[in-house]
């Protein structure tokens, strides 16, 4: 598998990414979704960038996340992007970034109990409203 230590915060992200929206994908299945333009709607609400931002700092708020964890959240957010925001600040994107770095993280070294906990987690805060 990839040396995610080595990676860049953007190649975390991009896999991290994927790996969210996977977890989100099976939650609105196992609600008995299936209609695919209801489901890619009701999916913008868990992983859009705006979703993503306000995801970490409630994380942030409540001291869910390791040291280590914040360290990848940060690499994620602070790399340097070559695509733009779209419909949103480019201060959000960037958070969001970091977000996903951080489960991009979690799925390369292969903690795959923290990466289910901070996703069940995740998509009970959204189900909530934040």
């Amino acid at each position: 598998m990839a040396d995610y230590e080595q990676m860049n915060g953007i190649a975390l992200a991009y896999i991290g990414d994927a790996i969210y929206e996977v977890y989100v994908r099976k939650h609105l299945l196992d609600k008995g979704m299936t209609k695919p333009n209801k489901l890619h709607k009701r999916a913008t609400h868990y992983v859009s960038a705006k979703a993503q931002a306000a995801l970490i700092s409630q994380m942030e708020e409540q001291n869910l996340l390791t040291d280590e964890e914040k360290e990848y959240f940060r690499r994620g957010r602070n790399a340097k992007s070559y695509t733009s925001a779209k419909n949103t600040s480019v201060v959000t994107y960037r958070i969001s970034t970091g977000f996903e770095a951080l489960f991009g993280y979690l799925y390369l070294s292969g903690q795959k109990d923290r990466l289910d906990e901070l996703s069940a987690w995740c998509i009970k805060t959204v189900e909530e409203g934040y």
